[in-house]
């Protein structure tokens, strides 16, 4: 049984002027350590939800497998905070795949070191899907409005497979990184097919981000943040939409515009 995303906490609030004894929502945090192949891979801060998607996810995006057949066994102690997997994939040979990793929740560089497979994980995008505005802006707010979580505890990131009229799939995380890695593990397992889906995302549009995006295999990604100009760069020759700041009515694009059209 999964874990609570979330738990219930006293607190002291200061509201007008006054200090009041209260319950809060707090998001739960939790570490779970991975072994592929009886070997310590890397240890992941996350929400405990998802856990199974999370692992396959990630796996892929670290380009330790490329099809969920290449997973042997795959075991949850979900109690204890462990993942065995075993993988029938030669790119595990290399050393350089065992020097013991932490990814913590937080944005930045405890995930630098997902550039040494980038280049080899990454796929430029060939789909044709297109999206009117008025498409664009109902995801967001759909997933804003999926979002039971973050309404109640602030404290995580959110993200969904879409296609172009609806949500096929979201997930909320503490890290970004997992939520999207949740998704990921999901089309895997799921077989879903991602060419011609759109990511819906609430954070910020980094580099790291774009580059998810695109080991995701999806063409169009939505956000209602700020994107970063290597992100906008990576967006460019990676051939992805990228689309920030939806909010209300409004929306900013940034790279291969011609997906997205007008609604009148």
């Amino acid at each position: 049984m999964e874990r609570k995303i979330s738990v219930r906490k006293s607190m002291i609030s200061f509201q007008h002027g006054d200090f009041q004894e209260m319950e809060d929502d707090i998001v739960s945090e939790h570490p779970l350590t991975i072994y592929i192949n009886q070997e310590e891979f890397a240890t992941m801060v996350c929400s405990p939800r998802h856990y199974e998607e999370l692992v396959v996810g990630f796996l892929a995006s670290e380009g330790i497998i490329l099809f969920k057949e290449e997973i042997e066994a795959l075991d949850i102690d979900a109690d204890n905070g462990f993942a065995y997997v075993q993988v029938r994939s030669n790119r595990m040979q290399s050393p350089s795949y065992y020097s013991k990793r932490f990814i913590g929740s937080c944005c930045g560089k405890s995930r630098q070191f997902y550039f040494q497979n980038d280049v080899r994980t990454t796929k430029t995008s060939m789909t044709n899907v297109t999206l009117t505005t008025e498409q664009c802006i109902r995801l967001i707010k759909k997933m804003q409005d999926n979002s039971l979580t973050f309404k109640g505890t602030g404290g995580v990131h959110n993200a969904a497979i879409c296609s172009p009229q609806d949500i096929i799939v979201d997930r909320a995380d503490i890290g970004r990184h997992n939520a999207l890695d949740k998704l990921y593990g999901h089309c895997l397992l799921n077989n879903v097919p991602v060419k011609d889906k759109v990511l819906v995302f609430s954070g910020r549009l980094s580099s790291e981000i774009l580059t998810k995006a695109s080991k995701i295999g999806v063409g169009i990604v939505l956000s209602k943040s700020a994107p970063t100009d290597l992100a906008v760069k990576l967006a460019e020759d990676l051939h992805i939409t990228a689309v920030g700041f939806i909010r209300g009515d409004s929306f900013n694009i940034y790279s291969h515009w011609h997906r997205i059209t007008d609604t009148n």
